[in-house]
């Protein structure tokens, strides 16, 4: 393979040798040629790339097309044009109508718009970034009238974002109010959010309760259980800040079979409540898999290990999942960290170790009270993430208050709702020892009528 230091060479001092090459080498040399051209000189001639726009491999076209786009010549936007039109890799397609973008002249509006009712919503993309180079011409509106309407998410984003501006969000982005930190409200977290003011909270970690697998979770149904994680839900969105996080830990449930006669149910907790998160307007950005030892978790390939008969396989569960959402934002996550100080973002930096793939191994966590609680260690990880120092962080189910305890060792704050007055009651022995110098404000308790008695409007 020929040295990229040797390519610039030509670019700069031999452009006929590496003409030639370009027209006379085979495939094989061809394709890392073209993917290390880098930046073409104003007199280069990228009529030595026309005839690779039909060359039978779509890795040369695709090069050929992206090159070719380099270069603001415009007799270039015709074969560039045709090729976008009928090119058979969806991927030579796009990348033909960016080059025609990339151009950035008024000739190529009348190629960009042809692309506006393209069934390729990528190709439709390409059209419109295209277009919104000229964001100043009064005839823009006109342009992607077609589009205005169109059913892929991204486009309607783009839309929404050049047409409707960006909406005014908090003038305080890191500040959250003080009598919610270091807050823990025992009452239903559907009574307690209401008195929430709108974009408080940077970060909601939870563990919400098993659907009917423990004395503290009875629901009349999957489906009202559902639902009623789907208002809480709905209400964590509007109390978090723009473009900050929930992250839900969650696991498939198996509700006990009634007799012999019966079989049991599996419940698959994480991908229906997905769908209601969703619609709800949170983003989805990742999915975690929390591995626990085996030796951890009850033994359901017991019988199997015996009979060894097909269809009764039942594998030991040791996985759950941290479903990461985002509050749906116009805004990068540039845009979030920005508003911090430098201060304060070199104090919040993830230093040390840290996790580089979706699959965290984490032992379990016993407690003689709450029969099912957070390790601490994975409260660490998720804060130090996904929040930054003196940020508030929120557990709807506040449990043992293990996310209260992660968020003081890192120096946060942290807000809780709990319903059972015994868990309420382990968090008021458990906490207040944790609360170290850096909190000026210590740990607060009240009952859902002294919260909503001392804070609501």
């Amino acid at each position: 393979m020929i040295p990229k230091t040797q390519i610039d060479e030509w670019k700069a001092n031999d452009l006929p040798r590496l003409y030639r090459l370009l027209m006379e080498s085979p495939t094989a040399e061809l394709k890392p040629l073209l993917e290390n051209l880098g930046r073409l000189p104003e007199d280069f001639d990228a009529s030595v790339l026309l005839p690779h726009l039909y060359h039978p491999h779509p890795d040369i076209r695709y090069l050929a097309v992206k090159n070719i786009g380099k270069l603001t010549y415009l007799p270039y936007l015709v074969p560039l044009f045709e090729i976008a039109q009928r090119d058979a890799d969806s991927m030579v397609r796009r990348e033909a109508v960016s080059a025609i973008g990339r151009m950035r002249t008024e000739e190529g509006i009348v190629y960009l718009r042809h692309f506006m009712n393209d069934p390729d919503p990528k190709v439709v993309m390409q059209a419109l970034r295209g277009l919104l180079v000229f964001k100043g011409n009064p005839e823009l509106l006109s342009w992607v009238q077609p589009i205005l309407n169109h059913p892929n998410e991204q486009i309607q984003q783009i839309i929404q974002r050049t047409f409707n501006g960006v909406a005014q969000s908090e003038t305080d982005h890191p500040a959250s109010p003080d009598f919610l930190k270091n807050t823990v409200v025992l009452g239903d977290v559907l009574d307690v959010l209401p008195i929430v003011p709108s974009g408080s909270v940077h970060l909601t970690f939870t563990s919400p309760p098993y659907y009917n697998a423990r004395d503290y979770s009875i629901y009349a149904s999957y489906e009202a259980y559902l639902d009623f994680l789907e208002a809480v839900f709905k209400e964590v969105h509007r109390i978090t800040k723009e473009g900050r996080y929930l992250i839900v830990n969650t696991s498939p449930i198996i509700i006990p079979r009634i007799s012999r006669d019966y079989s049991s149910k599996r419940y698959p907790i994480p991908f229906d409540l997905h769908a209601r998160l969703m619609r709800s307007d949170w983003e989805f950005i990742d999915d975690i898999v929390w591995v626990k030892p085996e030796y951890s978790v009850k033994n359901r390939v017991g019988g199997f290990a015996q009979h060894r008969k097909p269809l009764a396989y039942k594998p030991n569960t040791v996985t759950e999942y941290l479903m990461v959402y985002r509050k749906s934002s116009p805004r990068l996550i540039d845009w979030n960290i920005q508003a911090y100080n430098e201060e304060t973002v070199e104090a919040s930096k993830v230093l040390g170790t840290f996790e580089t793939s979706n699959v965290w191994e984490v032992d379990p966590a016993h407690d003689k009270v709450h029969s099912a609680i957070f390790p601490r260690e994975l409260c660490h990880r998720v804060i130090r993430y996904y929040s930054y120092v003196g940020d508030l962080v929120f557990d709807p189910f506040g449990g043992s208050g293990t996310m209260g305890k992660a968020a003081l060792d890192l120096e946060r704050y942290f807000f809780l709702t709990e319903l059972n007055p015994t868990y309420f009651q382990h968090m008021q022995d458990t906490l207040s020892p944790n609360a170290g110098l850096f909190q000026p404000r210590p740990p607060h308790y009240y009952t859902l009528d002294e919260f909503r008695q001392e804070f609501q409007l």
